[in-house]
């Protein structure tokens, strides 16, 4: 079956506005994937990008470590993460991007929404880590609710997936 070329009226097509873009750091190597990629469009849109790390509470990282994931945090893993950070974004500073960054306590899901909320970003651009099935079914995944409660939309960079930047 051959594909019909279907042209498209220059009006109809939308110009896209980047000019914030979100994304949620956890240090792992997805993560890092996605900061790739939001660095890859914030240069072409020449768009903002916001880092933010989420410190969860006990509970919620005591979840995660029943399922394997995560380690605990404290005062001292907050400051190396804002140390982290800053090297992110100094790594990748072209003096054209502009890069923040900050760090919330909470349930990730909620902070990463209502950062997006608060912030009024245009994009979500972060990792999911391929949970297995069995660990998804109990524990879902943090990306697939961002992606369902985000006010804009969100890219999900996963782990095993080609290049495109």
């Amino acid at each position: 079956m051959k594909a019909q070329e279907v042209a498209i009226p220059e009006q109809a097509i939308p110009t896209l506005h980047v000019q914030k873009i979100l994304v949620p750091i956890d240090f792992s190597t997805p993560c890092n994937k996605a900061f790739k990629y939001a660095v890859g469009f914030a240069r072409q849109f020449g768009s903002h990008i916001v880092m933010i790390h989420v410190v969860e509470p006990a509970a919620a990282v005591d979840k995660e470590l029943l399922a394997g994931e995560g380690t605990p945090r404290t005062q001292s893993e907050t400051v190396l993460a804002e140390e982290k950070m800053q090297a992110l974004a100094d790594a990748s500073r072209d003096g054209r991007l502009k890069i923040t960054s900050g760090i919330r306590g909470g349930v990730a899901t909620h902070e990463i929404v209502k950062a997006a909320e608060e912030l009024d970003v245009d994009l979500i651009i972060m990792a999911t880590h391929g949970l297995r099935a069995w660990k998804h079914f109990g524990l879902g995944s943090t990306a697939d609710r961002v992606a369902r409660a985000a006010p804009c939309p969100v890219l999900v960079a996963r782990e095993r997936e080609r290049e495109f930047v």
